[in-house]
């Protein structure tokens, strides 16, 4: 697949893990687009690290959206740990 549609599957991932995971983020949209995309990427490497499968066949395979989906909603729980501490710290 190339960066365009890895891009968009990234942005997809990142909304449908945002809507997963509702909630006040410290970061805003672009924020969570980013996310999205770097997630997808991640849940892909985890796919083939972890269980030894090829997770991204194609654009419109199930496994490639899954991997992207909880590679985005890991990324966005260790976001809103990391940032949200620092957030926390900041004003008390």
């Amino acid at each position: 697949m190339g960066i365009i549609a890895w891009i968009i599957i990234g942005l997809l991932a990142g909304a449908i893990a945002k809507a997963l995971m509702p909630g006040k983020d410290p970061g805003g949209i672009i924020i969570t687009m980013l996310i999205g995309i770097v997630g997808g990427l991640l849940g892909g490497w985890l796919g083939k690290v972890v269980f030894g499968v090829d997770s991204i066949d194609g654009f419109f395979d199930l496994s490639t959206w899954i991997a992207a989906i909880v590679g985005s909603v890991i990324l966005l729980a260790l976001y809103r740990l990391v940032a949200g501490n620092r957030h926390s710290h900041r004003h008390a």
